[in-house]
């Protein structure tokens, strides 16, 4: 199938791009949804045409040119329904096509409750996940994820949990560098696999399951009476219909009856497993053989490309999970009872596809499982590819060599969708320094912190990053801030606290360098002691591979940068009252907080504070 729309470099505003490909898409639906409707009346007239032809022709007793009529009238319907089948897949094609494009508009509106939420990731025990919105009800799972298999979900979250080493990342951004600006491919590349909705199962469980002991291993006169049997039946079926005794049928059907009951468990085994992989290998064959069909420059694309051309007989990937789709959707005949039945007393059929299925898996050779993860890992970079198309201004990292240096210029919030976005400026360099947050209720210091952290995980999974420009160098990202009860453990918020900090403690001390981001530590307890362990805290990080910053309301933690000068460095967000109005201006600043706004929130809210 061609491109469905022309090649639209990213100068173009991305609400404009997916505006006309949108309005272009829904127009094509429209003009094969019309075609289609042509088709079907079509096949409507052919077929009364064709009956009342023959009807005609019996009455008349002609009877050879009846037949004849009725032969082509049935190669006339065949290709009517394959016509009819190829059109309602284009109508549907630029359906999906239009759907993505409004995705895309979705997406840049801030609009992500459509989207998977990726819930099944979240981890409580997990570094940052939680504390960041990478998975849950607007998350950056929800605004990257444009993948559609069940293992293109888990790369792509893979790629979120765990930030990956140097040299990948940047195989990983000349990947995303090349497929970018031809949106029509990605588009393409997802618009095929959508055609497919049940892929929700782990293929994983599938290549596992292959690689059992076959189920004909040893059983040579099975196989035997695989090709002897049902020719026999079905010679035995039209003798009888041109009127010879029905015997032999009966004989036949009760023979090969009596193999189907003898395996029926395995039958019903491998029809589970095989239906419930129809759907992903035929968007696996569908979205593989658009990649393979296309010459690629960037370093990691050219490896995929011949890790799909690595089968024992040399044929390309799209080809070989081409033959294992239409093989699975051979056991799909069980889903009709009537028809299972007359094919399996008759044909064996089961058994014959239990047998083709065997044989697909000796010639693959045990290369279905990498040409599955190649499949998946182009799921994640053509996620990535189109948050990039979708933000033009976003930067690409650069990775520095120098540990713990995040220098970060214009950076913002990604999951933030205002039309002016607030963005900072923020540099740190080296091990052992801490910045102090201080600063008013609302003011932005745990927007601020989360702006960080979600920049640091965009930019380790490979992604474009919300800023004008951020040099860092890679590190395991760590947060403590939204520890709370849970009563089924008998854990208090300041004890789920403290865990999550031990958590850090022991993380530093395996000598990863790792980039911290504590919101409010230990505020479940007095003020006195939330200071001295703050401070502790501090200093106990202050001598390990670690940097990071600490928001605080606790002024006298911002003291600390007499004590550790160099080390420590305050920063502050600051409100102004004006009247009965209290204003915020986002912007972080150096130096400590000087004004705090509780006491005119709380007299707002109708306390009063004297």
């Amino acid at each position: 199938m061609p491109l469905p729309s022309a090649f639209r470099p990213l100068t173009v505003a991305p609400a404009e791009l997916f505006t006309e490909n949108l309005a272009a898409h829904t127009a094509r639906e429209s003009y094969f949804a019309t075609r289609h409707r042509a088709v079907a009346w079509l096949r409507v007239v052919a077929f009364a045409a064709s009956g009342a032809a023959v009807w005609w022709l019996f009455s008349q007793r002609q009877l050879g040119a009846a037949f004849a009529v009725v032969a082509l009238a049935y190669a006339v319907f065949l290709l009517l329904v394959h016509w009819h089948r190829k059109v309602g897949y284009q109508r549907e094609h630029y359906r999906l096509l239009a759907q993505l494009n409004q995705d895309e508009l979705s997406r840049l509106q801030g609009n992500l409750g459509a989207f998977d939420p990726g819930t099944r990731y979240l981890d409580p025990a997990h570094p940052y996940t939680a504390d960041l919105d990478v998975f849950g009800p607007h998350s950056l799972y929800q605004l990257l994820n444009r993948a559609t298999s069940r293992l293109g979900h888990d790369w792509l979250a893979g790629w979120l949990l765990a930030g990956a080493a140097p040299t990948v990342i940047a195989q990983r951004q000349q990947a995303v560098a090349e497929l970018a600006p031809d949106v029509a491919w990605q588009q393409e590349w997802q618009a095929r696999a959508r055609h497919y909705p049940k892929q929700d199962i782990d293929p994983r469980r599938f290549t596992e399951w292959l690689r059992q002991p076959d189920f004909f291993q040893g059983k040579a006169w099975l196989k035997a009476l695989l090709l002897l049997l049902p020719p026999l039946a079905l010679a035995s079926v039209v003798l009888w219909l041109v009127g010879y005794s029905a015997r032999p049928v009966l004989v036949a059907v009760l023979v090969l009856g009596s193999l189907n009951a003898v395996f029926r468990l395995a039958r019903g085994e491998y029809f589970r497993h095989s239906s419930s992989m129809r759907d992903a290998m035929r968007a696996y064959h569908d979205q593989l053989a658009w990649f393979e069909a296309r010459d690629w420059t960037s370093p990691r694309l050219r490896e995929l490309q011949a890790t799909l051309h690595t089968s024992a007989d040399h044929q390309p990937a799209s080809v070989l999970i081409g033959q294992l789709s239409r093989i699975t959707g051979l056991f799909s005949l069980r889903e009709s009872p009537l028809v299972a039945a007359i094919f399996n007393n008759i044909l064996l059929w089961d058994l014959g596809c239990m047998w083709l299925l065997e044989r697909w898996k000796a010639r693959l050779g045990g290369h279905l499982d990498a040409m599955l993860e190649v499949g998946a890992e182009l799921e994640a970079l053509v996620s990535l590819a189109g948050f990039q198309v979708a933000n033009p201004d976003y930067a690409v990292p650069e990775l520095s060599p120098t540990p713990l240096e995040v220098t970060a210029e214009e950076l913002g919030h990604p999951l933030i969708f205002a039309s002016r976005r607030i963005t900072n400026d923020f540099s740190t360099v080296g091990a052992g320094h801490t910045g102090i947050i201080t600063g008013s209720n609302m003011s932005g210091k745990s927007t601020f912190l989360r702006t960080i952290g979600l920049n640091m995980v965009l930019a380790q999974a490979g992604a474009v990053v919300c800023a004008r420009r951020l040099r860092l160098a890679p590190a395991q990202v760590y947060t403590a801030m939204r520890t709370q009860d849970n009563l089924a453990e008998s854990t208090s918020s300041f004890y789920a606290e403290l865990k999550r900090l031990r958590l850090l403690l022991e993380l530093t001390a395996t000598g990863q360098p790792v980039f911290y981001l504590l919101d409010e530590i230990l505020k479940g307890t007095n003020s006195r002691d939330r200071h001295r362990g703050a401070q502790a805290l501090i200093r106990q990080l202050h001598q390990r591979p670690a940097s990071g910053l600490v928001s605080t309301h606790d002024l006298e933690l911002a003291a600390m940068a007499e004590e550790l000068p160099g080390a420590v460095t305050n920063y502050s967000f600051n409100s102004t009252i004006e009247g009965d109005e209290i204003r915020f201006d986002y912007h972080l600043t150096p130096g400590q907080c000087r004004e705090f706004n509780a006491s005119k929130l709380m007299q707002l809210m109708g306390i009063d504070v004297r």
